[in-house]
């Protein structure tokens, strides 16, 4: 049995950094049935993903469908929630507001790295692409290790 029904990928504005890591996940796993969702944190009203991460993601073979950014909320999360950020200052808001989540890690943190997952919003194309190219390996480092626990 899985130790987390819910995965939940944050990002500042669930434009572009979370939705690409939703996106690569679902593409890797398809037979588990723990639920995968992206929100931000700073979401003031519904947007479609950046077109720049739209662009990048089509180019890899894959899309969120309709995806507009929503914002991360206390019942989207329970103790069977893990909750992956790209930053750790988005970690330390998640668990400063969040009484609810316990276990939340940047996603490198979960993958055994350091640092931060640059915000690539506002860079070019290729900032996008490395983006995409460093979130698809820290993704691929947490399929395998939710399968090993």
């Amino acid at each position: 049995m899985e130790k987390y029904h819910k995965l939940i990928f944050v990002c500042t504005g669930n434009t572009c950094r979370s939705p690409m890591a939703e996106a690569i996940y679902k593409s890797l796993e398809k037979i588990s049935e723990m639920k995968i969702i992206s929100r931000g944190l700073v979401v003031l009203f519904g947007e479609p993903i950046n077109p720049k991460a739209d662009v990048v993601l089509k180019k890899h073979d894959l899309e969120l469908s309709n995806h507009v950014s929503k914002g991360l909320k206390t019942s989207d999360i329970d103790e069977n929630t893990l909750i992956l950020t790209m930053t750790a200052n988005q970690k330390k808001k998640v668990i400063d507001t969040y009484q609810n989540a316990i276990n939340v890690f940047t996603i490198k943190e979960f993958a055994g790295e350091m640092g931060d997952v640059v915000d690539p919003y506002g860079g070019s194309l290729i900032d996008y692409e490395e983006c995409y190219i460093e979130l698809a390996r820290l993704v691929k480092k947490t399929v395998y290790k939710l399968h090993e626990d």
